[in-house]
């Protein structure tokens, strides 16, 4: 029986994993799904967890609930031989080694942050890119707060205070826009700070926010931000970073304690190590049916992919994109065990919205038509809502913001246990 191989757990792979499932008969092929963690996590609301409105849980969905038939595997992957068609990977908790044949493999593994190799931005930063990063990301905004507000060193404290967020892209606008909505909620709980010691920086190379997008959008998130009080810095790059400053091209230093870096992202670093054939960003080449260039029984997508869209360009690395894809790839791989012809993947984006926090956003519609304010941060809500896994999820995710407009966000610092945990799981794994 054919062997179907997905690396990943993401959008992109859970797409393809469900769609298999419904298609094939229980005696036609055999899928095997790996994943690193054994969530799905729902990254769209990733910046909502940073500034505590959303629990952490509430935004990740198990992968064993979303398979009925597929065999799940906690595994990380170490090596990619499209050769030989084989796999080889170790599980996470026990670190046993396996090789994992395959007859068709579906690479989605993703992106990883790219910090371009510039000077300690790496050492210095903090990334956004996964639940780990958001729920240390949070901890470390109230620990400034708690130092902030215990300390009498002025200095020490202005550094404490200023925060900058690297990239104007979506997350780092809508993350400059939930802090700034943290910091607002619970400053009152810290007598020794007052909201003018706050500052927020958003830094973005080019020359406009939401590039790519109409300008529009990038024009109102900029003087909705800057209402809002975030130093909103475009046309200066980032040359370097250390523990006290980010140094900008045009020689400013900001002086600073906190760099969130949402600049860019490459795709996995597994991907990196394969023989496969890749763009100038690192990205998986693909045909328009997302089967890798010349490889056989390989396909790629998501953020790792790069897909012609037709048009002489390829399609965006989006969630709303990879939810697409994951089907149309799942359908192609269908007709391939059955001899029949693959089709190509098609779609038109029903447009991007991106969360400014006080209850703004900023969405692009079909026709280009732009919408802000309350309808468009509505609209935000409801679509992605919506497009949450599992009723339990939308209900708990609803039940959160319900409550963040009635209390303050929660300041507890929860990191308790962490190390415990560790040493007991150590234990339990080194037992006969």
């Amino acid at each position: 029986m054919p062997v179907i191989v997905i690396l990943g757990g993401g959008f992109a792979g859970m797409a393809v994993a469900r769609r298999l499932e419904r298609r094939l008969r229980p005696d036609e092929a055999e899928i095997v799904v790996l994943s690193r963690e054994n969530y799905t996590l729902f990254t769209p609301m990733l910046p909502e967890v940073t500034s505590g409105e959303l629990e952490v849980r509430h935004v990740v969905t198990p992968i064993r609930e979303q398979l009925r038939r597929s065999r799940f595997v906690l595994a990380d992957v170490d090596e990619i031989d499209v050769g030989a068609s084989k796999v080889k990977y170790h599980h996470v908790l026990t670190g046993t080694s396996v090789v994992q044949p395959f007859d068709q493999l579906v690479l989605a593994l993703g992106a990883s942050t790219s910090t371009f190799g510039l000077p300690g931005v790496a050492e210095h930063t903090w990334a956004l890119k996964t639940l780990d990063d958001a729920d240390a990301l949070r901890n470390h905004l109230v620990w400034l707060l708690e130092l902030g507000d215990t300390i009498d060193d002025d200095a020490r404290r202005k550094r404490l205070l200023t925060l900058v967020v690297v990239g104007g892209g979506f997350t780092g606008v809508e993350t400059a826009g939930e802090i700034v909505e943290l910091f607002r909620s619970v400053l009152r709980f810290y007598k020794r700070l007052q909201p003018k010691q706050v500052k927020m920086i958003l830094v973005e190379a080019g020359p406009t926010l939401l590039a790519g997008l109409p300008a529009k959008m990038g024009e109102y998130s900029r003087r909705v931000l800057e209402r809002r009080g975030v130093e909103v810095i475009t046309g200066d790059g980032v040359t370097g970073a250390d523990s006290s400053r980010l140094n900008l091209q045009s020689g400013r230093r900001i002086e600073t304690e906190t760099i969130i870096w949402s600049a860019g992202v490459q795709p996995s670093r597994t991907v990196a190590k394969a023989a496969l054939p890749r763009t100038k960003r690192g990205a998986i080449e693909t045909q328009s049916d997302m089967r890798v260039a010349g490889i056989a029984g390989v396909w790629a997508l998501g953020d790792c992919a790069s897909i012609p869209d037709g048009e002489g360009g390829v399609y965006p690395a989006t969630a709303q994109h990879a939810i697409r894809e994951g089907p149309c790839l799942a359908d192609n791989i269908v007709a391939v065990l059955r001899g029949k012809p693959t089709k190509p993947f098609r779609y038109n984006s029903l447009g991007m919205m991106a969360a400014l926090g006080g209850r703004k956003a900023v969405a692009q519609l079909p026709g280009n038509y732009v919408i802000t304010g309350f309808i468009a941060w509505f609209l935000w809500r409801t679509y992605y809502l919506l497009r949450l896994p599992g009723l339990d999820r939308k209900l708990r995710v609803a039940f959160d913001w319900t409550l963040e407009l009635l209390f303050p966000r929660d300041t507890a610092e929860l990191r308790l246990g962490e190390r415990q945990t560790e040493v007991k799981h150590e234990e339990m794994l080194s037992r006969p």
